[in-house]
Parts: structure tokens; C-alpha cells; sequence
């Protein structure tokens, strides 16, 4: 294995936010025990979409700038093989 394992940015920034919603999910679960259910899983639940559609986003800008990487080099002769 010649590539050095390098963890995603896709995967580390949702992770860290998925954390810290639960963290604050927990800090706020008194509002969960005074009845306050729609507020509470509202909260939460705004929290996961937006996490996922940051997972998302994050994930199609690395495989474009995989794509942007991989097609930057090549040789005179790849460009005169479309003809």
C-alpha cells in the first residue's frame, strides 16, 4: 500500500456534529421532561438533516476534486487520440 490512509473530511466534520448533537440532546432533555416532545425532537431532528445533507455535500465535493485530480495529468497523446 503506497497511499497513506487519510480519513475523510466527509466523514470527521459530520462525526464531530453528530456528537455534539448528542451532547446537546442530552443537556436539553429537561424540555423533554416537562412534555415539550415537539420542540425537543424538532430540534433534534433539524440537527440530523442538516448533518446528513453536510455528509452529503462534503462527500460530492471530494469526488470532484478526486475527478479534478486524476484528469489534470496526461500526455500529448491522450489529447490527439479524440480525433
Amino acid at each position: 500500500m503506497d497511499k497513506k490512509f487519510k480519513i475523510k473530511r466527509s466523514i470527521v466534520f459530520p462525526a464531530i456534529m453528530l456528537i455534539y448533537l448528542a451532547v446537546m440532546a442530552w443537556i436539553g432533555r429537561d424540555r423533554l421532561y416537562r412534555g415539550e416532545y415537539l420542540y425537543y425532537f424538532g430540534i433534534v431532528g433539524v440537527g440530523l438533516v442538516i448533518i446528513v445533507l453536510l455528509y452529503f455535500a462534503l462527500r460530492k465535493k471530494e469526488k470532484l476534486q478526486q475527478e479534478r485530480e486524476s484528469n489534470q495529468y496526461g500526455t500529448y497523446r491522450d489529447d490527439d487520440s479524440d480525433d
